[in-house]
């Protein structure tokens, strides 16, 4: 039986435990009318014996999920003859991955013969008993522990508390989900980025003024020692960035400001919905707008005022990605207005201020911290596109602060060091994961200036 279907079981026999307690819970007290008896609601008696066979079934699975592979493993590896003995760790490791390939009928990179063959029809014979005992084993858990939560039901058990308590104990693990993500995210970069590291020094790469990482197998080859100056990765990424929020911000703004203040509902209702388009808009058709239709625009522009412009620029890339965050900013200082209380707008317009200094004295300095939450978004949104810089801006690591000129980022070079096959103990390889963990770096530097921004101006407005 597959996993999934043995989760469906279990929820299934959850939901028939969950109505099978309510209805013991009622019965105990004489029927339906006499509720008020029981020391909880029926409800919380369904779900405590719902609980007891889901519970025990799931952490059954999941045990037996994480230690069946090794166990079949080894059962499969003890049947092998004894000349297999001497493999050295990579070659059995190979030879597994024919045998579990050849099992599931994928293609095996060595010819079959009668051992590989047996050993790969023993392996399906294990996974399948494994699978009947599991279900056997999480079916049998899940009726024994509803049946025991179901005798223990009477009108004095206090299984609101459990409940509740169990109910707490979840929230408190998926709260944990998002925090140990976090912070395995931060140590697997950090990790690989001090292997950079040591073969780089750290001054090299914040403050060179060179980026070549193309290194050569032999050292008699040209560019063999490689440059990973990241200087001009970081220009870029900044350049691009701020031509970006010099469009997204006031083109934002001032559409929230409207929309929120002095647009109609009739034209608010066709506004919004069109803006919110506009941010579903996959960012390669963005990339396809600024390759083919800006960046030309932008290039016989130039060259009509008599500047040289490339044929893949900033400027057509930070044009582009600030109309894609257009939509993002608007809509943050949208919530961010309409959060303030109206009593504040209202005193404001009752002593006599016009409405456009009741929006400059009173709304924008009161929605400052959402506004400005929304703007740092924005930017982390910026510092992380990648398709619109390779179609729009290229692959050049130029130190320049022109925006008519060819530049990269950050994110295009980690795509580019990490395509193809690529083994992970390089220079040029983990150069990467030092640039990652240089954006995150940004990106806690913004999250906190953002906070101190919100907290002092929430002081004083709330």
């Amino acid at each position: 039986m597959q996993s999934t279907t043995l989760v469906l079981l279990i929820g299934l026999m959850a939901v028939s435990a969950f109505y099978l307690g309510r209805g013991r819970s009622l019965a105990c007290v004489g029927g339906p009318g006499k509720g008020q008896a029981l020391h909880s609601l029926p409800g919380y008696y369904g779900y405590f014996v719902a609980i007891w066979c889901v519970l025990p079934a799931l952490a059954v699975l999941l045990l037996w999920v994480m230690i069946e592979p090794r166990v079949v493993v080894a059962l499969v590896v003890d049947s092998l003859p004894a000349s297999y003995e001497s493999y050295s760790a990579g070659e059995l490791d190979l030879l597994l991955n024919n045998i579990q390939n050849l099992a599931s009928g994928d293609v095996v990179s060595v010819d079959v013969d009668a051992v590989l063959s047996g050993a790969a029809e023993l392996f399906n014979a294990h996974i399948a008993r494994s699978r009947q005992l599991l279900a056997v084993l999480c079916l049998g858990i899940a009726v024994l522990g509803g049946a025991l939560a179901w005798r223990r039901i009477n009108p004095e058990l206090r299984v609101r508390n459990s409940v509740e308590s169990v109910i707490r104990w979840f929230l408190i693990a998926a709260s944990s989900i998002a925090i140990f993500t976090t912070i395995g995210i931060v140590l697997s970069v950090l990790f690989e980025a001090l292997r950079f590291f040591q073969k780089v020094p750290i001054s090299e790469f914040l403050f060179g003024t060179s980026w070549s990482p193309q290194t050569a197998i032999r050292a008699d080859q040209v560019g063999s020692s490689g440059s990973f100056g990241a200087v001009p990765l970081f220009t870029g990424t900044m350049l691009i960035t701020s031509i970006a929020m010099v469009v997204a911000v006031p083109v934002g703004l001032m559409t929230a400001i409207y929309l929120a203040e002095y647009s109609s509902t009739r034209v608010r209702g066709i506004a919004k919905p069109l803006l919110e388009v506009l941010a579903g808009i996959p960012t390669v058709v963005y990339g396809f707008f600024a390759a083919l239709t800006v960046a030309p625009w932008v290039r016989n522009a130039g060259e009509s005022a008599g500047i040289s412009v490339a044929s893949e620029s900033a400027l057509a890339a930070g044009l582009v990605m600030g109309i894609m965050i257009i939509p993002l900013v608007s809509s943050l200082a949208d919530d961010a207005i309409n959060a303030v209380p109206s009593a504040m707008r209202d005193g404001a317009l009752g002593l006599g201020s016009t409405r456009s200094e009741t929006m400059t004295k009173v709304i924008l300095p009161a929605a400052l911290p959402g506004i400005v939450g929304g703007i740092l978004l924005a930017v982390s949104r910026a510092i992380g596109e990648t398709m619109i810089v390779v179609m729009a801006a290229g692959l050049s690591a130029n130190l320049t602060a022109n925006p008519f000129e060819a530049v990269t980022t950050v994110t295009v070079q980690i795509v580019t060091l990490l395509v193809g096959d690529q083994e992970f103990d390089s220079a040029k390889t983990l150069a990467a994961f030092a640039l990652g963990l240089m954006l995150f770096v940004v990106t806690l530097i913004l999250n906190v200036i953002g906070l101190g921004v919100v907290r002092k101006y929430r002081e004083e407005y709330d």
